[in-house]
């Protein structure tokens, strides 16, 4: 089972002038290969519900909120992103869920490998069972 504590919040390099860098390998602890966004998301909706099986994602909130609720199999945890200047690191084998959105989220998503459908879980009795 994965451990659920290796997802955490990380701290985007922020230069005062509201400049944030982000570097393959230094800032986003993975080499980055794709990189896609998602928006005009409504309140009620439910993002994700899937695992990866070797992706590692980097998630950002360039505007507005939303909440990210990852899952081990075993224990939950919740994440609140609001501000551009952190990114939520997702580590593969942890279920993810994101809902919750404000009316104006913009969430980015920085990407370890190319889309690959043969890498999603996205069934969550098929998770459980790996």
């Amino acid at each position: 089972m994965r451990d659920i504590d290796n997802s955490l919040l990380i701290e985007l390099s922020n230069f005062s002038d509201g400049v944030i860098r982000l570097e393959n390998k230094k800032d986003i602890p993975f080499e980055m290969k794709r990189i896609y966004y998602l928006y005009e998301l409504s309140t009620g909706q439910i993002r994700g519900a899937h695992a990866h099986k070797k992706l590692q994602q980097l998630m950002i909130a360039l505007k507005g909120s939303f909440d990210v609720i990852l899952d081990n199999g075993e224990k939950k945890k919740v994440f609140h992103l609001d501000h551009a200047g952190y990114g939520l690191l997702i580590e593969p084998g942890i279920w993810h869920e994101m809902k919750n959105f404000s009316f104006d989220t913009v969430c980015l998503i920085l990407a370890s490998m190319k889309y690959n459908e043969n890498d999603y879980i996205r069934d969550y009795r098929e998770f459980l069972n790996m």
